[in-house]
């Protein structure tokens, strides 16, 4: 089940968030692993012109995955973020749901062009991203403090 985020889920958003990343040796300065927006998500993300959704398996929450405005950007930009899952979650139509819903509620809030950052090792990430319409851009846009990022992409909503 894929549902909005609460303020109980903080820690094990953060713990999922890590997780992931450690899995794909991101687990250092440049990546989301350090932000420190991840110790109080629900809080970051209730705030307007931003939402953040988690999936939840099993009594348990196994992934997640949001939309922020774009630092550094115009109006309309916006970024896809922190949409990690863990081994056990993926492969199994989520991403899809989850960028649905994400995209949607983009549009919803009046953003017209998405963003988002990700690592050349995430294969499977990226083919998803482009089945959804998101090109591949030569160089970062924005500002997302994520320097360790090597793909960029970006989608008109």
């Amino acid at each position: 089940m894929i549902r909005p985020i609460e303020a109980r889920d903080n820690e094990t958003v953060k713990k999922v968030v890590q997780s992931v990343l450690t899995s794909f040796g991101a687990n250092r300065p440049g990546f989301a692993f350090v932000d420190e927006e991840l110790n109080s998500m629900y809080e970051s993300y209730s705030q307007p012109g931003k939402s953040y959704y988690v999936l939840e398996r099993d009594g348990a929450v196994v992934g997640g995955g949001g939309i922020v405005p774009l630092s550094n950007a115009s109006d309309g930009y916006c970024e896809l973020v922190k949409m990690y899952f863990l081994r056990s979650a993926r492969g199994l139509g989520y991403g899809r749901k989850m960028i649905e819903l994400c995209l949607a509620d983009a549009k919803r809030m009046g953003y017209d062009t998405c963003y988002l950052e990700t690592l050349e090792t995430m294969e499977t990430a990226q083919f998803l991203y482009k089945e959804y319409g998101f090109v591949p851009l030569d160089k970062p846009f924005g500002s997302t403090g994520h320097c360790g990022c090597d793909v960029y992409m970006m989608k008109t909503l």
